[in-house]
């Protein structure tokens, strides 16, 4: 078995679709929470708040710099996910295609490394 996160991201289009339809988004999402709970695959599922109310810290120069609000150049918002394990990548996929996500979203699915595989002697964010 391996982890995968199906990343939502979504635009300013898509997210306003959504919001307009929001009890029957959240309905759909529920029901397909119970599928992958029902299927035994689900590790987390979450949420963003609206980026507005978020910060971004640039690693650019000597300092970080802390920004309010979402990276201005992000066309495509990173807006929650799915934690998943499963056999295999293309199952991975198959969840992703049943996402209950509005027109103009994406789902971007990636594998979560395991400890294993980082460099020898770094920490699990892969830093020495």
């Amino acid at each position: 078995m391996a982890k995968y996160m199906l990343i939502m991201r979504g635009t300013d289009e898509s997210n306003a679709a959504m919001m307009a339809s929001i009890d029957e988004a959240m309905a759909a999402t529920g029901r397909f929470i119970e599928e992958m709970l029902k299927a035994g695959v689900l590790l987390a599922a979450e949420g963003l708040d609206d980026p507005g109310q978020g910060v971004v810290v640039e690693f650019g120069g000597e300092a970080p710099v802390v920004t309010d609000g979402p990276y201005g150049e992000t066309r495509e918002l990173f807006g929650g996910y799915f934690l998943l394990d499963v056999a295999s990548k293309q199952e991975a996929v198959e969840w992703a295609r049943r996402v209950p996500a509005v027109r103009g979203s994406k789902i971007e699915v990636r594998r979560v490394a395991e400890a294993d595989e980082l460099p020898p002697g770094s920490d699990t964010n892969g830093r020495p």
